[in-house]
């Protein structure tokens, strides 16, 4: 059966609501608090998983109760746990999110604890279901050595790549020669090509850029514009999808899109409808509060 791996990190989100984020030195009363499932790995194998595709998530955990609550959470949207190394070493790893409630905005603290220590031996343990998979997809808050060769296993069997360069840190050329699909948002594509994108324009240069580098296509996610799409063959712009006055935490909302294009292209959506499916997905995520918790289902697009 064809399915989607994804190889990354789990945190406990503990988030705090405000009405405005807290400058250097501020102490804020908040509105809200909540703690929940997070990781950028983990948030997108789920928005894969309740979307109808079958996702093996490959990441390591603490054997503690932050532990307990990835693997509850796993259980519960029927992702493959035979690939979730639990250690005894390492505690799981934690993020403190700050969300502005006026307008959904996020500043984001991650401790990756254990999943920042996965290992290539074992990504070598569980290279079958990389190598079984249709669609492989991965972002940066590993190793980078144990991304790329992950990447490569990946590429060797013939598998699509998503790169998801989130957060945006230095990495090899190497690296953009095994992409298939390259999804930074504005803010990431602005770190790699060293210019600032404000128009489609911009994501057009910058697109062309990330071409020449090696990716096969280029997905520049744009909030509230949309994305700026970029292969050999084409380039368009989409726009976003229009949900005015009802973002409530827009946490996740790129793992919502990655997530959904592994998923599309996995169904074998073709190329216009896969990206439609990924911003609309997208959107309906910034709806609701959290980030695992807020990935839709398949019932909640009609």
């Amino acid at each position: 059966m064809s399915s989607i791996c994804v190889l990354g990190n789990f945190v406990a989100d503990n988030s705090f609501y405000a009405n405005k984020l807290p400058m250097k030195g501020q102490t804020l009363f908040g509105t809200g608090h909540q703690v929940g499932p997070g990781g950028k790995g983990s948030n997108q194998a789920i928005a894969a998983s309740r979307l109808g595709s079958k996702v093996y998530f490959l990441g390591k955990i603490g054997d503690d109760a932050n532990g307990k609550m990835a693997l509850n959470l796993y259980k519960k949207n029927k992702i493959e746990t035979k690939t979730v190394v639990v250690s005894k070493k390492y505690p799981t790893g934690v993020a403190g999110i700050m969300i502005n409630t006026s307008d959904g905005t996020n500043a984001i603290i991650v401790y990756p604890g254990a999943s920042m220590e996965i290992t290539k031996e074992e990504v070598d343990s569980f290279s079958k279901y990389i190598t079984d998979s249709k669609i492989f997809l991965t972002q940066l808050e590993i190793k980078t050595d144990v991304t790329l060769y992950s990447l490569k296993i990946a590429k060797n069997a013939n598998c699509t790549t998503i790169l998801n360069p989130a957060p945006a840190i230095k990495i090899s050329d190497e690296f953009f020669k095994h992409i298939d699909f390259f999804t930074p948002n504005e803010t990431e594509a602005e770190f790699y090509f060293g210019k600032k994108i404000v128009s489609y324009d911009d994501a057009k240069l910058a697109g062309n850029f990330f071409l020449k580098k090696g990716v096969k296509n280029s997905i520049i996610t744009l909030g509230e514009k949309g994305i700026y799409f970029s292969n050999k063959n084409e380039n368009f712009s989409l726009p976003a999808l229009n949900i005015k006055g009802k973002v409530v935490d827009t946490t996740g909302a790129g793992d919502a899109f990655s997530g959904a294009l592994a998923s599309a292209l996995d169904k074998k959506l073709n190329l216009k409808d896969s990206l439609q499916f990924a911003i609309k997905v997208s959107g309906k995520s910034t709806m609701k509060k959290g980030a695992a918790d807020a990935m839709p289902f398949l019932k909640d697009l009609t």
